[in-house]
């Protein structure tokens, strides 16, 4: 091997035409670990210990498939160029990198079409976090740097400020008069909080009053000190209203026009009102979650804390099951 040739890891499978999802299977942890193909079924990556092992991952699988795979270490001397397989690096991850810089740009046309600045704000959020998660990625796989991460970086940017500007429409009035009179407020519900004001105190801070602070109280006795908003309790401004939970009076009332916010208000529905009123597929494990999150935490700030991630996850995928 001559002294300043790069070594690399080839893997070459040969996968049987049954099961049918062996072959997707397979090549989505290819593309995954960023391996490139140089022929078909013959995959390279630079040589390293993690390749290695993603490359050996990769042959268990095949092999429990009863298919066929070997990983070689090998030097090109011939045909294939150092530089030439560098270069299909650098095309593979440069095209991983437009695909983002593109979807920035479409969610940031789709963006300026939405009149109701929560629900602009609240798909920004979501979306800005899986173009950051997809671009992490990349950038974990981009072996020799290739051109278009500005471009992402910088497409990915603009959608951050377009997010912080919803902010500023809310601040100075231009947002929806509901939302702008509640900015910044104490909002009180009672303690040992459960399905209903976990999504409740999720959806405030959220849509309504980013910078919301929330007290959990004994609701015998409370009463509220000036500026105080309560919801789920007795004599609430925001409560059950008629066949509504808290969820769906605060979805309503403060006209958040979000299919996946009034799909999430179903589910909310269902499990605190113990009926299958909507009987969507996602609700008897959020109900299970939340169990679990009550079970496991004692402090209503811990449940709100770790709920709130579950909720967000869970408003992402009905986010993008409407696509």
């Amino acid at each position: 091997m001559p002294s300043d040739a790069r070594s690399w890891l080839l893997l070459i499978h040969a996968i049987p035409p049954k099961p049918e999802y062996l072959r997707v299977k397979v090549a989505r942890r290819l593309a995954r670990v960023g391996a490139v193909p140089v022929k078909n079924s013959v995959y390279v990556l630079p040589r390293s210990d993690e390749a290695l092992e993603d490359f050996q991952w990769v042959l268990r699988e095949v092999q429990a498939g009863r298919g066929e795979c070997a990983i070689g270490e090998v030097a090109f001397v011939g045909g294939l160029t150092d530089e030439g397989v560098e270069r299909l690096f650098r095309d593979a991850r440069g095209a991983d990198y437009a695909e983002i810089t593109a979807e920035a740009a479409r969610i940031h046309e789709a963006a300026e079409n939405v009149l109701t600045v929560a629900t602009r704000r609240g798909q920004l959020a979501t979306e800005i976090a899986r173009l950051r998660r997809r671009c992490g990625e990349v950038q974990a796989i981009d072996f020799f740097h290739a051109e278009g991460a500005a471009d992402a970086e910088s497409a990915i940017g603009a959608l951050e400020r377009m997010l912080e500007n919803t902010h500023s429409e809310r601040a100075d009035g231009r947002g929806h008069s509901a939302t702008s009179s509640v900015r910044g407020r104490t909002w009180v519900t009672r303690r040992g909080i459960k399905v209903d004001r976990i999504s409740s105190a999720w959806l405030i801070r959220r849509f309504i009053d980013p910078e919301a602070r929330f007290r959990f109280v004994e609701a015998h006795g409370f009463m509220p000190e000036d500026g105080e908003l309560r919801f789920d309790m007795f004599d609430a401004e925001y409560t059950h209203d008629g066949p509504r939970c808290t969820f769906e009076t605060l979805v309503h009332r403060f006209e958040l026009d979000d299919p996946a916010l009034a799909a999430l208000g179903e589910i909310v529905h269902d499990i605190d009102f113990k009926e299958q009123a909507f009987g969507r597929d996602e609700t008897p494990g959020f109900a299970r979650l939340v169990d679990g999150l009550v079970a496991s935490h004692a402090a209503d700030e811990e449940r709100l804390r770790n709920g709130s991630v579950v909720l967000d996850t869970l408003y992402a995928g009905l986010t993008s099951a409407r696509r």
